[in-house]
């Protein structure tokens, strides 16, 4: 899957204090993940996973161009004891 986010965003040029950078979150996506739906409108879903040996929460939306479809990243975390319990109960 590809992924994309906003390089102009605050919150990409202000990621290092979440850990990891948007790019890296590509890792999260190549391990077993948790996986659910956050909001309907606009659809958008939560991925719990480990990048660098650290559980993180990643936000995105499916989207789709003319190369067909890819993650678009709203923001990253580091996930909280709840989200480590949600992980741990599904993979």
């Amino acid at each position: 899957m590809r992924i994309k986010f906003d390089k102009k965003s605050q919150l990409v040029k202000n990621n290092r204090m979440r850990g990891i950078s948007f790019e890296e979150t590509r890792q999260l996506f190549e391990k077993p993940y948790y996986l659910d739906r956050r909001s309907e409108v606009p659809e958008q879903f939560r991925a719990i996973g480990w990048v660098y040996g650290e559980l993180f929460s990643v936000i995105f939306e499916i989207r789709e161009d003319k190369q067909g479809e890819y993650y678009h990243i709203v923001t990253l975390w580091e996930s909280t004891k709840e989200e480590r319990r949600l992980y741990e109960k599904s993979c």
